[in-house]
């Protein structure tokens, strides 16, 4: 039999640091599982709606977000048109989050494709098959790896226990690695029971002779961090880069998040290489929120601001350029549009100086529209003198009010 997989040319943002290439783990699972179990002919890969020379028994079309679902039905008619014939499976985030919507049920049966809710097990024990990507501009600068599946919390804003109802751990991932950098996906590393095990083998682990680099997407729990404080110092010697915990919760919480943080330093990681994830456009307000920026400035520390979408928001056209409403994208009651583009702005000025280990922040010096020498005895300046000398500059150590 021949098969096809698709992955749609969902709108992934270009500065994304871990999706330079194209890596869709799980079609790539599939894959391995097609050729091992099912005897494949023929397994392509493809990205976006393109005509293949082949006709495809069965088609496997994977989604992403909810607000990108225009994308991912239009693979589907594409596919659907081209191959009439063809079995279409669908599955991921969006169709799991959705499987149970009478509309996308009907929207199914009208292309004639199965949906399938959470993981396809039968896939998820095999190693991903990297000789499926054909399409790279250059050889892949990373794996991605699960070493567990699901997550035991169970945050109002978060599908990943709809997503992974199950949880899963792997116990070793050692004959998995085949590349010297490593992307965990996993939704919460730390939760697996195995984790000191783990970060033990890739302390030890080399590839081709060279030692690994690891790094986690969803960063690390830090309230099991605090628990066990001595995993901050495995996951430095497991040489994981731009650790990342998350401040969801309200301001007075400050005293623990900044414990986690001093974890994380006292093991060896640079402030200026700590982030936090913070969540904006949500319960907590701007006013708030400024001030939750402003304490992680007086750690020092980079905050990676997500921007709150209900898990049913079927499009986000947002645009920071200009001005938009509630017809484009989600705006949480207790915000604006303004104030969701101000407080991007303040995050992105304020990252800038904790990498750079500036005062301030200055659009006239970023543009470098003053001489080498006056930036320089600006950054020597009081920040009295620097307000008189440059009218745009902004400070990280103060909260910038923005009216709704």
């Amino acid at each position: 039999m021949d098969f096809l997989l698709v992955e749609p040319d969902f709108p992934i943002p270009k500065k994304s640091r871990n999706h330079k290439n194209f890596l869709p783990i799980g079609l790539l699972k599939i894959g391995a599982y097609l050729k091992r179990r099912r005897h494949a002919q023929r397994v392509q890969l493809v990205r976006g709606n393109l005509d293949v020379n082949f006709t495809p028994d069965e088609i496997y079309i994977t989604s992403l977000f909810t607000y990108w679902s225009e994308e991912f039905w239009e693979s589907v008619e594409f596919y659907r048109d081209r191959f009439p014939e063809a079995e279409i499976r669908v599955g991921g985030i969006y169709v799991s989050l959705m499987f149970d919507d009478p509309r996308f049920k009907e929207t199914c049966d009208r292309y004639r494709v199965k949906p399938r809710k959470g993981i396809f097990k039968s896939a998820e024990k095999y190693k991903a098959d990297y000789s499926l990507i054909k399409t790279n501009p250059g050889p892949l600068d990373c794996q991605i790896l699960h070493a567990s599946r699901g997550c035991p919390r169970r945050c109002s804003f978060c599908g990943t226990w709809k997503v992974e109802p199950e949880i899963s751990f792997k116990k070793s991932v050692r004959r998995l690695i085949c590349n010297n950098k490593i992307v965990f996906y996993d939704n919460n590393l730390l939760a697996n029971p195995s984790i000191k095990n783990i970060l033990e083998e890739l302390a030890k682990t080399r590839w081709k002779g060279k030692s690994m680099v690891c790094e986690s997407q969803s960063g690390f729990d830090g309230r099991i961090l605090e628990k066990n404080p001595h995993l901050g110092k495995l996951l430095r010697k497991a040489r994981f880069v731009n650790p990342k915990i998350a401040w969801d919760t309200k301001y007075g919480n400050h005293p623990r998040i900044e414990k986690q943080v001093q974890i994380l330093e006292d093991a060896g990681f640079a402030h200026k290489d700590i982030g936090i994830f913070m969540m904006f456009n949500w319960e907590i307000p701007y006013t708030k929120m400024e001030k939750k920026r402003v304490k992680c400035w007086n750690w020092r520390v980079q905050v990676d601001d997500c921007r709150f979408r209900p898990l049913d928001q079927l499009f986000d056209n947002f645009n920071s350029r200009k001005s938009q409403t509630r017809e484009d994208y989600y705006i949480h009651p207790k915000w604006t549009d303004r104030q969701v583009k101000e407080f991007r702005r303040n995050v992105r000025r304020h990252n800038i100086c904790v990498r750079h280990g500036f005062s301030f922040h200055s659009k006239t010096l970023e543009n470098k529209k003053v001489s080498k020498r006056k930036s320089m005895e600006l950054r020597d300046m009081s920040k009295s003198r620097v307000k008189r000398a440059l009218p745009d500059a902004w400070f990280p150590d103060e909260e910038h009010p923005c009216p709704r």
